[in-house]
């Protein structure tokens, strides 16, 4: 199984993997925290850490070539050779849908709008999680923070880039999921969060339905 936790800098990414990671054990489930590429062996993997990643939301280029050379390829290759061992649940740290975000709030570049248009084209995961949070949450933990980056800047002090970002993550690349769960990190403890994700993901997919509940913290079904 594999669970993606994805969202703008500063909404808690790490804090909920690890988090996630001590509840699954906790009950017993093998997990494995994971970044980057999906799988064991890709082909473009040395070039693509050549790109500055920081510099994605400014860069069609580095943007067009992590989403086709990148997550495009990892796709095909999960396809054929899914790299989670059995019986472990892969938490991965911020995935395509991040990129493409980026790429619609820095641009909008043509990669990104290819993506929207067609995101079932990358790998699938068994649950996704987004997180948000507001402003003067992400503000706190910058100020906490010891070497942000330009990103982390950006995100909170561009409302507009903060804004379309997460808009084109949940209402955009959201429609990718079949299970999606989105919380306000300012909301809800890691802990709580956690628990959650831990009850959806061990509990088997229901029969889909045309349906959206929204909010935070609440199962979406994204048609």
């Amino acid at each position: 199984m594999r669970v993606p936790i994805d969202g703008l800098d500063l909404s808690g990414k790490t804090t909920l993997t690890h988090a996630l990671k001590a509840e699954l054990e906790r009950r017993g489930q093998a997990a494995l925290p994971h970044r980057g590429f999906l799988a064991t062996r890709h082909p473009f993997r040395r070039l693509l850490k050549k790109l500055p990643l920081v510099r994605q939301p400014d860069s069609t280029l580095v943007t067009t070539a992590y989403l086709s050379a990148g997550y495009l390829v990892d796709s095909l290759l999960v396809r054929l050779a899914p790299p989670t061992p059995p019986g472990t649940v892969l938490i991965q740290d911020g995935y395509v849908d991040r990129t493409t975000a980026f790429g619609m709030a820095g641009g909008p570049y043509l990669a990104a709008v290819l993506a929207l248009r067609c995101p079932r084209v990358f790998a699938p995961f068994d649950v996704a999680v987004y997180l948000h949070a507001p402003t003067d949450a992400r503000a706190a933990r910058l100020g906490r923070r010891q070497m942000p980056d330009a990103v982390d800047i950006r995100g909170v002090r561009d409302p507009a880039f903060a804004d379309t970002f997460t808009a084109m993550l949940i209402r955009g690349m959201g429609r990718r999921h079949d299970r999606l769960l989105v919380f306000d990190t300012s909301q809800h403890r890691p802990e709580a969060m956690a628990a959650a994700i831990a009850d959806t993901l061990l509990t088997p997919a229901p029969v889909p339905a045309p349906a959206t509940t929204g909010g935070s913290g609440r199962l979406e079904r994204v048609a």
